[in-house]
């Protein structure tokens, strides 16, 4: 196995079995971490990532075989299965109804502390009502691999059992949702995003798989806020892998964000998901949301979200409960 193959086949895999294999995952392991150790890789444009390869396999097969135990100083954090896999960090079960968010790159540091940040403010500024819509920081600290040395910042939030991204949704809908039952999702994401702005929180990466739902009892949780910009200036720092065409003018010039980046990135989301049944009514709806210029775009997600259920009174008459159903 050369090098190249050994970060593809690491990078790739969303699986332990895709990653160690079946037959013999302890010399599967080995091959990896033979090939990708930093030490052995003379090329320095090549070492940043095999560093990543090295520290996501060595980390992975350790939860695997004994659980990883993270010390803070004040609480341990044993690693157990990887319960999901993020565009720029692994989330562990940590026990306790915790997940334990490991970014992949300690370059990523920068991003787990905006999440931290983040959250932090939404928790003590935010509406005590709301605040289910949006993950709970349990704990964040530095934490230094023994393995290369690479010091990476850690965040541990409470979860929240049966979530579903939007993309699973739109997967089980190839051929859209229907509007009566986006309706709730589209209601509860406004929520969330009314949460932040009013904590002073931009969250940056509205797209399907930052946004979670619970089917059955028809909730949502919007994660991921490492891109959040929490000040007047800010920016958002890094686009979102595969999304690059989902953001609004703003971000990609460079200008600050507002709550209008979110609305505009929401209402995205949710006419992806309907697909071409969006009825007209809420097709003018989005086309206002969905303004090039940020001063055409509505900003504030409550008064929106009376707006909405304007639109689907009309539409429909008085809101009813739908079960919802995804398999």
């Amino acid at each position: 196995m050369n090098l190249a193959d050994a970060i593809w086949s690491v990078l790739r895999a969303d699986t332990d079995e895709e990653l160690f294999g079946t037959v013999d995952p302890a010399a599967r392991y080995r091959g990896l971490v033979g090939v990708l150790h930093p030490d052995r890789v003379p090329d320095a444009a090549q070492r940043d990532l095999a560093t990543e390869a090295f520290v996501r396999v060595t980390t992975r097969w350790r939860a695997r075989r004994d659980p990883v135990t993270l010390r803070t100083g004040r609480t341990d954090y044993r690693l157990g299965r990887r319960a999901y896999a993020g565009d720029l960090a692994d989330l562990y079960d940590g026990g306790d109804d915790r997940l334990v968010k490991l970014p992949r790159d300690p370059a990523s540091n920068d991003l787990m502390e905006r999440e931290a940040r983040a959250l932090r403010r939404i928790a003590e500024r935010g509406d005590p009502r709301y605040l289910p819509y949006v993950p709970r920081l349990v704990d964040s600290f530095r934490h230094r691999d023994t393995a290369t040395g690479a010091e990476r910042r850690v965040n541990v939030v409470a979860a929240a059992p049966g979530l579903r991204s939007l993309v699973e949704v739109k997967a089980a809908y190839p051929g859209g949702v229907d509007a009566r039952d986006a309706a709730w999702m589209w209601r509860r994401l406004l929520v969330a995003l009314g949460l932040g702005h009013r904590a002073g929180v931009v969250h940056g990466a509205v797209v399907p798989d930052h946004v979670l739902i619970e089917p059955d009892g028809h909730g949502l949780v919007l994660v991921d806020w490492c891109y959040a910009a929490t000040h007047r200036d800010d920016r958002i720092p890094a686009l979102v892998p595969g999304y690059v065409d989902w953001y609004p003018p703003e971000v990609p010039n460079r200008q600050p964000p507002g709550p209008g980046t979110d609305i505009a990135m929401a209402t995205r989301c949710l006419v992806h998901l309907i697909g071409a049944a969006l009825p007209r009514a809420l097709r003018a709806f989005a086309d206002g949301c969905l303004q090039p210029s940020p001063r055409h775009r509505p900003d504030d997600a409550w008064r929106l979200l009376g707006e909405l259920d304007d639109v689907l009174e009309r539409l429909y008459g008085p809101r009813t409960f739908r079960p919802f159903t995804l398999s």
